[in-house]
């Protein structure tokens, strides 16, 4: 069949694999943190509080005052690379691009910030991507980080007159693949200190109580994950949440309260992991590395090593190449 001369191009057809992590402001400047937080917190999967009560505070108090602070914390971790959470995952993508090979497009995005999940959805479906499996890098499922993606790229979607097809990653907090990768990247971490640790410290996001009670499966995946590490590993493994935020009642325990009765239970040197992030960021890098070694040190604690993410480690990219391939089965060899 001849095609019209004014037929419009259309690419060979490829399969698209889309990373997705949370998101990072574009710079450690107030302006552009200021930015980032009013699209975060904006989102009604993150701060469940009906819009006209929530947007006055956000707009009049948080708006006004957070950026600042948190622009600070971000200028202590961000690197010559920039954000550290923005290259671990353009890393991740590459290293899974080389794994699987020329037969699927890796590409990544930022749900906030930069880039964005449509823009990367629309440059895969111009590049001829016409199967795409959505891949949100969180191991424990929760509606404000995994679901979130999802809605973002179902947006996207929507407004796309010719849609690709498209699967979801589902979580895999107690994949044998992901405990294996887990393992393997805290030994590794372990043989490299100084010290022998006492025990572990498994620090996960905080989210507000209420969410479980919701039908949020975030705190049973995370308990799952912790209890398969205790099974994998040797070192006692304790367990915390980190990250609150507001008023409400959070999921419990909190990280650095549980560090200072680890201290006051005879533990001195203690390491700390973060099984619930898939790449080092400013929660990982800020509050657990800087914040939390200060207040076990200041409790009496002796020695602290925060242990990082899998980020884009030869762990991390077994591991995705595992996972990925399985969820395209059927598309790709």
């Amino acid at each position: 069949m001849i095609r019209p001369p004014d037929h419009p191009a259309i690419p060979a057809p490829r399969v698209g694999v889309l990373l997705i992590n949370l998101g990072t402001p574009d710079g450690p400047d107030p302006a552009s943190v200021k930015r980032y937080l009013a699209e975060f917190l904006s989102d009604p999967r993150v701060v469940e509080i009906p819009k006209l009560v929530w947007q006055p505070i956000l707009r009049g108090v948080i708006l006004t005052t957070r950026p600042k602070k948190s622009a600070h914390a971000y200028s202590q971790v961000w690197t010559e690379r920039g954000s550290p959470l923005a290259f671990h995952t353009r890393d991740t993508a590459f290293g899974v691009q080389q794994a699987l090979g020329d037969k699927v497009l890796v590409d990544w995005a930022m749900r906030y910030g930069n880039p964005s999940i449509p823009s990367r959805l629309a440059a895969m479906k111009q590049a001829g991507c016409d199967r795409i499996l959505l891949a949100p890098l969180y191991p424990q499922y929760s509606a404000a980080t995994t679901a979130t993606a999802n809605d973002a790229a179902f947006a996207a979607l929507k407004a796309m007159r010719w849609q690709p097809a498209v699967r979801t990653l589902p979580p895999y907090h107690d994949d044998p693949a992901y405990i294996a990768a887990l393992k393997g990247s805290i030994e590794a971490h372990l043989s490299a200190l100084n010290f022998a640790p006492d025990a572990l410290l498994a620090s996960f996001h905080g989210m507000p109580e209420r969410t479980l009670h919701l039908g949020d499966p975030y705190h049973c995946q995370s308990v799952k994950t912790v209890r398969l590490l205790r099974e994998a590993l040797p070192l006692p493994v304790h367990m915390s949440f980190q990250s609150r935020f507001g008023r409400a009642k959070w999921l419990e325990p909190e990280t650095e309260s549980t560090l200072a009765q680890m201290v006051e239970k005879g533990v001195r040197n203690v390491a700390v992991v973060t099984p619930g992030f898939a790449a080092d960021c400013l929660e990982t890098l800020e509050e657990i590395a800087l914040r939390a070694k200060e207040v076990f040190l200041a409790k009496g604690g002796e020695k602290f090593a925060y242990l990082p993410c899998l980020n884009a480690s030869g762990e991390a990219i077994t591991l995705y190449q595992r996972l990925l391939s399985r969820e395209l089965s059927g598309w790709i060899d």
